[in-house]
């Protein structure tokens, strides 16, 4: 049985929400646009997920951690989204987000778009984005037919049911912050209780910086330095489809605040950083917030390397 703690969450109204996203966001892009919808039907291109809606009883779960990782890969450590939906009181119910593959069943560490509907009625269409030749720095996107993953995940959980959502845009950033840093900072500013969001984003336009995590170091990765050094960077073209889970501050359970991930139809992806063509950059987003933060097996000894 995996260990799960449970930190309920008052959540704000969605229009108290906009609020603090218009204004972050007029500090960091030059046009933007937030506002309560129905949601769409997100298994439609470009979107292409399992869930159809963002709500019914929405949650995030923050599952093992970047320890299990760093500074060297406990490779035992793996996770059945079914278990984790259950876990998490929701056997059945759809999961997508970021994590690291299954290794054990891809033969190589990688990153991971979890994109599953669990149980019985199962489906899966998530993606990974792996090194193919480590000296040569080339990288695929490939489907990953599994409902595995492994040593952490960060992951939005619902019964992918229509409802209302926040739906934001934004152009041509201004400021210093990436787009989910920019949200999850007006939440921090605005909020004294945590507030936690899942959903999913484009970058319909522009380039992105990403990484891709290459084989498992060989020797143990001690600080930011080690671990920037061993990832491997680069530009990636839009439109990327992204999953992310953020939270606008930790109640004690060693979250990962932030982290969203990304696949497209062209054979980009990865773990998203920045867009890199500011003048021209373009996001659509669709957002819910979560009942409810699950803290599932967090590791027995932690730290703060490598959380970017």
């Amino acid at each position: 049985m995996l260990s799960v703690t449970k930190h309920p969450l008052t959540k704000p109204s969605l229009d108290t929400v906009i609020k603090s996203f218009e204004k972050s966001l007029s500090n960091n892009y030059k046009e933007y646009f937030v506002e309560v919808v129905d949601c769409p039907d997100l298994t439609v291109s470009p979107w292409n997920l399992a869930l159809p809606g963002l709500c019914g009883d929405p949650s995030v779960a923050d599952v093992g951690g970047v320890p299990n990782l760093i500074p060297s890969p406990k490779v035992d450590k793996q996770y059945n989204l079914d278990n984790v939906a259950e876990s998490c009181g929701l056997s059945g119910g759809y999961v997508i987000g970021p994590s690291a593959v299954a290794s054990k069943l891809l033969g190589k560490n990688a990153e991971l778009v979890n994109n599953v509907k669990t149980g019985k009625d199962g489906v899966v269409k998530s993606m990974y984005t792996k090194i193919i030749d480590d000296k040569e720095n080339v990288y695929e996107c490939k489907e990953y037919p599994h409902n595995e993953f492994g040593l952490l995940g960060n992951l939005f959980l619902c019964r992918g049911q229509p409802g209302k959502v926040i739906h934001v845009t934004a152009k041509e950033r201004k400021g210093s912050l990436n787009f989910i840093n920019c949200l999850n900072r007006g939440l921090a500013d605005d909020f004294t209780d945590p507030v936690a969001v899942g959903g999913t984003f484009l970058l319909t336009n522009g380039k992105a910086k990403l990484h891709v995590m290459p084989g498992f170091s060989c020797c143990p990765l001690n600080s930011d330095d080690d671990v920037n050094n061993w990832l491997r960077f680069f530009e990636m073209s839009g439109p990327l489809t992204h999953t992310s889970v953020f939270v606008s501050k930790d109640p004690g359970l060693d979250l990962r605040l932030e982290h969203s991930h990304c696949f497209s139809e062209h054979g980009d992806g990865g773990h998203y950083h920045f867009d890199t063509t500011p003048d021209t950059v373009c996001y659509e987003g669709y957002f819910n917030l979560a009942d409810a933060i699950f803290r599932v097996d967090p590791p027995s000894e932690t730290h703060m390397i490598g959380r970017d």
